[in-house]
């Protein structure tokens, strides 16, 4: 062990501290999970980022969450896998590359399918190192050397193992869906692929007439051509207008075919004559309907864009074509009663420009009913899903339980191709894990999975399964904790919760913690169309990592959007500033002290005894706080002491031993600074490892890295309450005489008279015993500690516990002012009886609340009553 004593440069340069830091973790392999059986695992895979683009405030907050749960484990002595990985991102990923190579005037049909593949690895490869340099600039603990891909070989295997099994087992199969089809190339569209431009059409207004001769039903459209597909006419079930006629028939004009007048909430009454026509085979919405309803879907055109055989004398009219003439018969025969122009939205092919068609196509289902009751039926057992915060649970059940079947075919390029096959002359269709051996007579499906298919697989799918032998898949599996945004708990989170079940017969993780998203100071989602985002990187370069990761990780409780601003981070680089200041402090004074010279049998100060006491109850605070994932309150204790105790009041009051003549009281100083130092740098490790690292490597240690020294436990024989009291009574006496010095502008260089009034004996002897601290910080002419004094007349006071303090500041007092000051004094005190009352009235809390807690609100009662019985009785007094 090499004990370092290198002096710190005077001044916070996080450029400097965090260059070159994350290289000495990563080849010092702190980072990787060892198979260490003597320690138990504890496992979190990342959500894996899509290989888009640059990662945003949200991924630094997500990741940062992560990174501060396992290096907190890791500490604690547990063999932490935080696996890395990456998503391919189907749609996102192709629409990045085909814009790209639209600007060299090309397009993905120009390369074919096999070279836009390799175009898009490409692609991959270039993103994901920018990634990783982003990761290496926020500090992230990750396990290179187990990072994965959605579409790498492995992850590969497992997507085509579930496709298989699962169509096997009858949960796979095809069906009719709503897709976007190009009728100039006949092919279908992905969403990514339709691109909307605005269009001068019209709103065709029809009344379809009540086959009971009762009268007609109003119904417009932009898309006449389309009636022909008609199978229904669809109100809300509450509007009043049309309560008669629900289930009543009218006549489709033109084919004289009978449909029926259903009722249905997805309707609004509100726009136009509150009816629409029903047309399952050329609209989503209206297919989502003809679901619902069981109606007939009737396709009423060509893949080529003209009407088909069941348009009767429309057949092989191209669809404007038919538009024309459908006008311009049902005009004729009185159905048409008004044509209204409008500008409206309308999705063109990218590839070809013509206008895209709804259309309904054969597409990959997973049938998914059975697979959420059995993971709905898992939230029932001792190994359920975790939410954090418990709410979210509702949100997962909402949806579970109203689960429609997942269409998983995507027609993309770039994706894990659906391990189908159909045969050239028969039609058969073969899956299987391989080509079918007679492959020249087959041929592979075009389409690719949907993104959600394999990345539903992640925490499994990266641990070597389907080989269940594999180590990691052993040892690692299921994962611990995933860290997520409440965004994606439908289309992430509840379909890894079923595929899991399914595949594994175990949740994925044992707890799920929720965030929120990361809006702008005004409360605002960022986006690029308001132009408020924010590059981490950019936060970074500022401000170092250390500042955005602790701004992160405390501004907000679990499930609670944040908001950012520019404000806190300066803050938190002067949080950070403040510790550099005083580890300088500590290093400066250490006098070549080494890790085995620390000691701490020597006498101790009651300074010394309070902050060691203080140093527990922090230790014990913030490890509760992030065993509950309560970030924001565990760094609020970590602030709290580090600002005030340690750096505000202990390294103040080590100054007297320090610059002292007692050699053991010195050493008894160095060694509790350092000793508290190397304690907090620890605890605030995960928030911010950059700077804790630098610090720790300067200090006494013991260890290469703090990444894996051991995390701080409470120390019982360094807890001392009555000193602790002792201190902070010192500590409030010293606050009252700055306070009231402020008040009368009496300088500290000014000696003034001081008198204490103690409660009791005990307090007395207290007070005597530590003078020398109240002579040091007060700086009083005389001192005077008594329980019997003569109250001056002129004279600023204040109510302590156990104590009034008085200055006779003659000459410098105000009567009214003082007086005035008296009241708010009494009105705070007031406030605290009245809060602590309240709490001590309510019956749930005395009856619930753990008998500790509930002593300490009835001690606190005790000690308010007496300050406002004091201030009281000086206000009389002065009255008098």
């Amino acid at each position: 062990m090499e004990e370092k004593q290198i002096s710190m440069p005077p001044k916070y340069d996080p450029t400097e501290v965090e260059k070159g830091r994350y290289d000495f973790w990563l080849k010092g392999k702190f980072f990787e999970a060892k198979q260490d059986k003597s320690k138990e695992p504890f496992t979190v895979v990342i959500p894996p980022p899509n290989v888009t683009g640059k990662l945003h405030l949200g991924h630094a907050w997500d990741t940062t969450l992560q990174d501060i749960i396992t290096r907190y484990k890791r500490m604690q002595g547990y063999d932490v896998l935080w696996l890395p990985g990456m998503d391919h991102a189907g749609i996102a990923t192709q629409a990045k590359v085909e814009a790209k190579l639209r600007e060299d005037g090309k397009n993905r049909y120009d390369l074919g399918r096999e070279k836009f593949v390799e175009e898009v690895w490409r692609w991959k490869e270039e993103y994901a190192s920018f990634i990783r340099k982003q990761w290496e600039k926020v500090g992230l603990g990750l396990d290179y050397s187990r990072e994965r891909f959605t579409l790498d070989e492995g992850l590969s295997e497992a997507v085509k193992k579930v496709f298989v099994s699962l169509y096997e087992k009858g949960l796979i199969y095809r069906g009719e869906y709503i897709i976007n089809w190009d009728p100039a190339t006949k092919t279908a569209l992905s969403d990514i692929e339709v691109i909307y431009k605005e269009v001068k059409g019209a709103f065709y207004h029809m009344k379809y007439p009540l086959k009971d001769g009762s009268g007609s039903i109003e119904i417009a459209t932009t898309r006449p051509e389309t009636m022909l597909g008609d199978t229904a006419v669809a109100v809300h079930p509450k509007d009043e207008r049309y309560q008669h006629l629900i289930g009543k028939k009218v006549i489709l004009p033109i084919t004289g075919r009978e449909i029926e007048i259903i009722a249905d909430d997805y309707v609004d009454m509100e726009f136009g004559s509150g009816a629409v026509k029903i047309t399952p085979a050329h609209d989503p919405n209206d297919f989502e309907i003809g679901n619902r309803h069981n109606l007939k879907r009737i396709l009423v055109m060509n893949e080529d864009g003209t009407m088909n055989e069941n348009t009767g004398k429309y057949e092989g009219l191209d669809r404007f074509e038919c538009r024309k003439q459908i006008v311009k018969d049902l005009q004729e025969e009185g159905i048409i009663f008004k044509i209204e122009e409008h500008i409206h939205s309308v999705g063109h092919s990218e590839r070809s420009d013509a206008v895209v068609e709804p259309y309904l196509s054969t597409q990959w289902f997973v049938k998914m009913e059975p697979l959420a009751e059995a993971a709905l039926a898992i939230q029932n057992k001792d190994d359920k899903v975790n939410f954090v915060p418990e709410r979210f649970e509702k949100t997962y059940f909402n949806w579970m339980e109203n689960i429609r079947d997942w269409c998983i075919s995507r027609q993309l390029w770039w994706g894990h191709r659906i391990p189908a096959w159909y045969h050239k002359e028969t039609g058969e269709v073969y899956v299987g894990m391989g080509e079918p051996n007679d492959a020249e007579n087959w041929e592979q499906d075009n389409d690719v999975l949907d993104t959600w298919f394999s990345s539903a697989l992640w925490p499994f799918s990266t641990m070597g399964w389907p080989d269940e032998e594999s180590e990691d898949f052993k040892r690692y599996f299921p994962t611990d904790v995933l860290v997520t945004g409440y965004d994606i708990i439908f289309f992430w989170v509840a379909r890894m919760v079923f595929q899991s079940v399914e595949f594994t017969n175990q949740r994925p993780f044992k707890d799920v913690l929720i965030h929120g998203l990361v809006r702008d100071a005004e409360g605002r989602k960022m986006s690029k169309s308001l132009g408020n985002g924010v590059d981490p990187m950019d936060v970074v370069d500022k401000y170092g990592a250390d500042s955005l990761r602790y701004f992160l990780s405390t501004g907000s409780a679990p499930g609670q959007d944040l908001r950012f601003q520019w404000e806190k981070i300066e803050s938190t680089w002067n949080f950070a500033n403040k510790i550099w200041n005083a580890s300088r402090f500590v290093l400066m004074n250490l006098d070549g002290m080494t890790y085995k010279d620390v000691d701490l049998s020597g006498t101790k100060s009651v300074a010394d005894q309070w902050i060691l006491t203080q140093l527990n109850e922090t230790i014990d605070h913030v490890t509760r706080n992030i065993e509950k994932y309560e970030f924001g309150e565990a760094g609020r204790y970590l602030y709290n002491f580090i600002w005030d105790d340690f750096c505000d009041w202990y390294i103040e009051m080590a100054k007297i031993p320090l610059y002292g003549e007692n050699e053991d009281a010195k050493k008894t100083t160095r060694s509790i600074l350092v000793y508290v130092l190397d304690q907090t740098m620890r605890m605030l490790h995960p928030f911010m490892p950059f700077i804790t690292e630098e610090i720790w490597q300067h200090i006494p240690h013991e260890g290469e890295s703090i990444t894996v020294a051991e995390w701080p436990t409470v120390q019982a024989a360094y807890t001392n309450e009555k000193a602790a009291h002792d201190m902070k009574r010192l500590v409030e006496i010293i606050r009252a005489v700055r306070n009231i010095r402020a008040e009368v502008n009496t300088p500290m260089s000014k000696a003034i008279p001081m008198i204490v009034k103690a409660r009791d004996l005990e307090v007395k002897s207290a007070l005597t015993e530590n003078r020398h601290y109240l002579e040091r910080f007060c700086n009083p002419s005389e001192l005077t500690i008594d329980t019997d004094i003569t109250t001056p007349e002129k004279a600023m006071s204040a109510v302590i516990t156990g104590v009034e303090l008085y200055l006779p500041l003659e000459g410098l007092i105000n009567k009214e002012e003082e007086l005035q000051r008296l009241q708010k004094e009494w009105d705070k005190w007031n406030a605290e009886v009245q809060l602590v009352q309240k709490k001590l009235a309510n019956e749930k809390f005395v009856n619930n609340a753990p008998e500790a807690i509930v002593q300490k609100e009835r001690e606190k009662e005790q000690d308010y009553l007496e300050k406002r019985s004091k201030v009281e009785a000086r206000i009389k007094e002065m009255q008098d």
